[in-house]
């Protein structure tokens, strides 16, 4: 255990980020999405992308650059349309069903992944809100907030990679034209929803 860090206290976040991964969200709604579609062959870069993207927050929150997001409107603002906004575009390409056969696509998702979390004020917050809660102030601070980064991102990815397996054992029932039409269509409305929410729930 890192010196200062406490197992309880390590213990009682792991808790916390399973019980706010288990909430249904942007990721979780877009992920299932990917995979029921596509299959877990294309959904997986997506989750690399998408623990990619909690791993960068994460890094430069531990610098203090989250605490500029949060103190300043303007910042917080524009980070928080350029989300909605690409959670809506995210929506109106499931819909649209643009086809899967295009070189790079794996790359594709891994970006929008990755993307996705980059322009997620949220994530930020819960970086500079909720994590230092569990750090202790007598340890090594950049050091346990690092480590918490860490142990919330690999919970995070579990939790994606098992919604990936489950919903990508489904794609064989999906692949006939009619009923994948159907399911991606009504999944695209979920998450033009889940953008509606986003927008509601972040608004200060």
């Amino acid at each position: 255990m890192l010196d200062g860090l406490l197992p309880q206290s390590a213990a009682a976040f792991a808790l916390a980020s399973l019980l706010i991964e288990l909430t249904p969200g942007p990721n979780m709604t877009w992920l299932v999405l990917v995979a029921a579609e596509e299959g877990r062959r294309k959904a997986l870069p997506a989750v690399a992308g998408v623990a990619l993207g909690l791993s960068i927050v994460g890094t430069i929150s531990a610098v203090g650059v989250a605490e500029i997001v949060r103190s300043s409107t303007l910042a917080y603002e524009t980070l928080r349309w350029s989300g909605i906004a690409f959670l809506f575009w995210l929506a109106f390409d499931a819909w649209r069903g643009v086809g899967g056969e295009e070189a790079g696509e794996g790359r594709n998702y891994f970006l929008r992944g990755l993307l996705s979390n980059l322009l997620n004020p949220k994530a930020f917050i819960f970086y500079v809100s909720v994590l230092p809660t569990f750090v202790n102030p007598a340890g090594q601070l950049l050091e346990e907030t690092l480590a918490l980064t860490a142990i919330y991102v690999g919970i995070a990815t579990g939790v994606h990679a098992g919604l990936v397996v489950t919903a990508g054992a489904l794609q064989p029932v999906l692949a006939r034209p009619q009923i994948e039409r159907i399911v991606r269509r009504v999944l695209a409305l979920v998450l033009a929803g889940v953008a509606v929410w986003f927008a509601i729930s972040t608004a200060r």
